[in-house]
């Protein structure tokens, strides 16, 4: 299985913490109940480019990059990708 295939295998395993979540919503200015769905939701996009560097992956889509840790399947950030 490549990257994406596995981490998209696990989503059920997706997770973040309550530190994590309102990191999330402020770099991202979202006004969602659930944080995690969200992102699982984003993940889930045809068009979600996934790869992996050392122990996390990296999901950028539409103007976010959501980092996900790799053993643990915890969001640990997300933020809105730079424009130039």
């Amino acid at each position: 299985m490549n990257d994406d295939e596995i981490l998209l295998s696990n989503l059920d395993k997706i997770h973040t913490t309550k530190m994590g979540i309102d990191r999330i919503k402020r770099n991202l200015g979202l006004d969602t109940k659930d944080v995690v769905e969200w992102c699982k939701d984003k993940i889930k996009l045809p068009n979600c480019s996934i790869i992996k560097k050392g122990k996390n992956y990296y999901a950028t889509i539409d103007d976010c990059v959501i980092t996900v840790n790799s053993y643990s399947y915890t969001i640990i950030t997300a933020h809105k990708t730079k424009t130039k």
